[in-house]
């Protein structure tokens, strides 16, 4: 049936733009298709295009490249319509951060949970409902698939108020093989070069799962044996390694964050970068001397910094400072075009995607919107069976969803005790009066990044679940 037609709505973004352009020349499910670019910034986009460019010439793939600032002008006969835009996400981010702490509220990266994680959801899920509406009229057959953060929010908007679409979410984490690879050599039953073979996978029984960045390993049996004792004195070796002089607020103390989590739930958290944000553990409110210390707050400077490298990478391609080769040996795949060319060529191969949980968490709702380990193909997602989540972290789980929930409530409503409740319910946030502030902060300095509706003297609060 030849090749797809892939539109990237968002074609700057950093954790898919280039994967997905080296992928899509390069596999051979792919590069028979149509890549689309859409960025609303004309200037990202030419450099984009110009890169697919050379990466196609580079490598002789007889892919399309068609590019717009106007997504509706290449939408049509598209199979799969990726969402990966920001509107000034690091700002943005970093904004949401600094108001945040001023009131005692500490995020280590500001994306998904907290005030930070709110307020960016009700920046996106306008925008990518607009998209949605689009994809409806143009292409209603293509796979929406979403890929901003906060994933879970936005993977719930497309569900629940686009519910005729083909949707799911993606985050760029547990990609698969390397994620289950990387646990079997962290206890020994991989060597460093070794691959992960049917005959290492039948042996393997792991169940990792939750809510998008609160995800932890509930279960990890190989060959009939409880691996979890052997994962934990891995994560305990590690952890008596660490400083403070890692740079980055997502990666310091990571292990002994996890460490405690795991002794607390039983479980480890495999995102744990943004699990420790995810509790109300480390964010300062103990009045007694702390077992760890309060998690750093995100810093847009480090990450602008990140970015900035990116592009001048980019330029040096486009400008034949680098040579295009160096591109092909060092990007790699992405976790969304590995699952496109997967479910496009019927590979067979199982990734973990966020979708609604369909009974294979067994003790929370069908519709609960979770990433888990998932069978896919053209009819979409199939979560694996998972089991039982353990108490104490079902609880976790379900105040996260119910945060999520109440916030894509919020957001595509402009109901500000809606929002307010969304605040309330969260993890992290345990004032009433600064939780209203952090609102009042965050509306003021973000109005022009935020829907009219939100500012209207009129509108009425209308709470409702």
């Amino acid at each position: 049936m030849g090749s797809p037609k892939v539109v990237v709505i968002g074609a700057g973004s950093m954790f898919f733009g280039r994967q997905v352009i080296w992928k899509m020349t390069r596999s051979e499910v792919l590069r028979g298709g149509t890549l689309a670019l859409v960025d609303t910034d004309a200037g990202i986009l030419r450099k984009m295009v110009r890169l697919a460019r050379k990466v196609v010439s580079a490598t002789r793939a007889p892919l399309r490249i068609e590019a717009s600032t106007d997504r509706r002008e290449v939408l049509r006969g598209a199979d799969f319509v990726v969402l990966t835009f920001a509107d000034r996400g690091v700002y943005f981010r970093g904004v949401d951060c600094e108001v945040s702490a001023k009131y005692g509220v500490r995020m280590c990266s500001g994306d998904t949970i907290g005030p930070g994680g709110i307020f960016r959801a009700l920046r996106a899920i306008p925008s990518a409902l607009a998209c949605a509406r689009d994809v409806e009229r143009l292409c209603p057959d293509a796979w929406l698939i979403n890929y901003i953060n906060p994933t879970t929010c936005l993977g719930i908007a497309l569900m629940r108020h686009a519910p005729n679409l083909r949707s799911f979410a993606l985050c760029d984490g547990h990609h698969e093989p390397y994620f289950r690879e990387r646990v079997l050599r962290e206890v020994g039953v991989l060597g460093p070069q070794e691959p992960l073979t049917a005959a290492h996978e039948r042996k393997l029984d792991l169940a990792v799962g939750g809510v998008n960045h609160c995800t932890f390993m509930v279960r990890f049996r190989y060959d009939g044996r409880d691996m979890l004792p052997a994962w934990r004195r891995k994560v305990a070796e590690r952890a008596a390694k660490e400083s403070a002089d890692e740079a980055y607020s997502k990666r310091r103390f990571n292990n002994r964050y996890a460490l405690a989590l795991m002794d607390i739930y039983g479980a480890y958290p495999t995102a744990v970068g943004h699990t420790k944000e995810y509790v109300p553990f480390w964010q300062g409110y103990s009045t007694s001397p702390p077992d760890l210390p309060p998690i750093d707050i995100f810093s847009a400077a480090q990450r602008a910094e990140l970015v900035a490298k990116v592009w001048a990478e980019i330029d040096d391609y486009n400008a034949g400072r680098k040579p295009i080769t160096h591109f092909l040996e060092n990007m790699r795949s992405d976790h969304a075009s590995d699952i496109i060319e997967n479910m496009w060529g019927g590979l067979g191969r199982a990734y973990y995607i966020n979708s609604p949980n369909r009974g294979a968490v067994t003790n929370m709702a069908p519709d609960a919107f979770l990433e888990l380990r998932c069978d896919i193909d053209m009819h979409g997602p199939r979560p694996q069976p998972f089991g039982e989540m353990p108490r104490g972290l079902l609880a976790l789980q379900q105040q996260v969803l119910d945060t999520h929930e109440l916030t894509v409530a919020a957001a595509v409503s402009g109901d500000r005790g809606l929002l307010l409740r969304a605040f309330m319910t969260d993890p992290i946030v345990n004032s009433i009066s600064d939780a209203k502030k952090i609102m009042a902060e965050l509306f003021a300095r973000e109005r022009d990044a935020l829907p009219a509706f939100w500012f209207r003297r009129s509108r009425k609060p209308k709470v409702r679940v």
